[in-house]
């Protein structure tokens, strides 16, 4: 099953969030198109380009609907086929880093200095923690041949 395009918009000119955004999903569709994909994660992509290219509008609306459209196409692939973007499981791992092991090695230190002040330097230890494993994450995807060659910024 082909990927639908999306549909032309002249609306969308300049250099505002919007058509950054409407570009990068554009690139998005392009590198997935250069994959062999199941027929029902084309639908799925698919399902999503419909349903924006059903917007009228150039406005927040769009761009509401560009940014939670795109992040559903992102976890289809990776759910139903561990297809992912450049640096997909750093920007995941990194926030999970800083809550499951910066707060509690900050609480551990705090107790233990008897000054909770001392809470937020776990926060850099878990920020650090949480890279490192999304980094090995991402280089076995590289290695398996699992990335594809876009890195998403415009959430």
């Amino acid at each position: 099953m082909q990927i639908i395009e999306l549909k032309d918009r002249p609306d969308i000119t300049g250099n505002d969030k919007g058509s950054k955004a409407y570009l990068q999903l554009a690139a998005l569709l392009s590198e997935i198109r250069k994959r062999e994909l199941p027929d029902a994660v084309a639908g799925l992509i698919n399902n999503d380009v419909v349903a924006l290219n059903a917007i009228p509008d150039g406005g927040n609306e769009l761009l509401k609907a560009i940014r939670q459209r795109q992040g559903n196409m992102i976890k289809n692939l990776e759910k139903h086929v561990k297809v992912v973007t450049k640096n997909y499981y750093r920007n995941i791992w990194l926030p999970v880093g800083m809550t499951a092991f910066g707060l509690p090695i900050g609480v551990t230190i705090g107790v233990s200095l008897g000054k909770m002040g001392l809470l937020g330097v776990g926060l850099p230890i878990g920020m650090f923690i949480g890279i490192l494993v999304g980094v090995s994450l991402d280089k076995k995807a590289l290695k398996e041949g699992r990335q594809m060659d876009i890195d998403i910024k415009y959430y």
